[in-house]
């Protein structure tokens, strides 16, 4: 008997398949617990307008899954925690944590389900950890698990190395003219 499937049914099919299985089976079983319907008339024609129409929500979700992934790909994202003794972290830091601070850093909203996380983070480091945006998309971004003093001396050198720089270009300026003075004399 030919039978539509409303859900995945182990060893047998995904939900929404049409699949043939003993007749028994479809009565004594599938039907009573509406695993499936009969693949006749008025169900196959509902079935062929929802899987129609899930083809196209599909299509829209795949759209939108591309487009956050160009905005991930790459991406670390900064996450502070509370430093117990040496780099072990009071509490952890979870894939609710992880979305959260991606949607913070980029506006793309990423569900907690989604964020590869297999064990909650509870030390200090940089963490590659996947992230799922459609069944076929995957991106892989980094999470910096840092203290509020790490983010404060690495801006402090970051301020450093910025006024360097500068300085440095000054004094290739004030060359370049002291130069052209010396050459114009």
């Amino acid at each position: 008997m030919k039978v539509i499937l409303q859900r995945d049914v182990p060893k047998v099919g995904k939900g929404g398949e049409i699949v043939n299985v003993a007749d028994g089976y479809a009565r004594n079983y599938l039907f009573p617990r509406k695993y499936a319907v009969p693949a006749t008339g008025g169900f196959l024609k509902e079935h062929q307008s929802r899987a129609q129409h899930d083809k196209v929500r599909e299509a829209k979700l795949h759209q939108v899954a591309e487009t956050a992934a160009g905005k991930l790909e790459g991406l670390t994202v900064i996450i502070k925690g509370k430093v117990g003794s040496g780099t072990k972290l009071y509490g952890s830091i979870t894939a609710q944590d992880v979305a959260e601070a991606v949607k913070e850093a980029t506006g793309v909203e990423v569900d907690k389900r989604r964020v590869g996380l297999v064990d909650p983070i509870k030390t200090l480091g940089v963490y590659p950890i996947p992230v799922r945006l459609a069944s076929d998309i995957s991106v892989t971004i980094q999470v910096d698990v840092t203290t509020e003093q790490e983010l404060e001396r690495r801006a402090a050198e970051a301020a450093q190395a910025e006024a360097r720089a500068t300085q440095a270009a000054q004094e290739a300026a004030e060359a370049e003219v002291a130069a052209e003075a010396s050459t114009e004399e």
